[in-house]
């Protein structure tokens, strides 16, 4: 059964670090792409980060570009996000998402309904 699991969540003062992790049960994890969502309270799943099978590409949506940063340890079967400088309209659930391909498309890997496999989130609120 294949699992993703996040964790790292957690309350953090605006301007703080915080590094989410998501270990993952699919195999071989070297050949799934990697995405990162968030889902605020009322609002829509949204596009955070994505990485492709080998970690070669990125891409981030606009709001956190300069300010997170995705990594995968393949060795590790492990996806993190790197969160700095924190603001309040960061706060989410921050779910992590697989996808089986060698491809990366930015125009695909930003679309919910493209991944395999989701996971049930960790919560990140940040204060002001």
């Amino acid at each position: 059964q294949v699992q993703l699991s996040e964790s790292g969540g957690g309350l953090v003062q605006a301007g703080d670090s915080l590094r989410v992790s998501c270990a993952a049960s699919v195999r071989p994890f070297s050949s799934y792409a990697m995405g990162w969502f968030r889902q605020a309270p009322g609002k829509e799943r949204e596009f955070v980060a994505a990485i492709s099978w080998d970690g070669g590409s990125t891409y981030y949506a606009d709001s956190v570009k300069g300010r997170f940063s995705i990594s995968k340890d393949n060795a590790k079967n492990t996806l993190y996000l790197q969160m700095n400088s924190l603001k309040p309209e960061d706060t989410a659930v921050y779910y992590c998402a697989a996808k089986r391909t060698l491809v990366f498309y930015r125009t695909t890997m930003i679309k919910v309904d493209y991944y395999d496999y989701w996971g049930q989130g960790t919560q990140v609120t940040v204060s002001s």
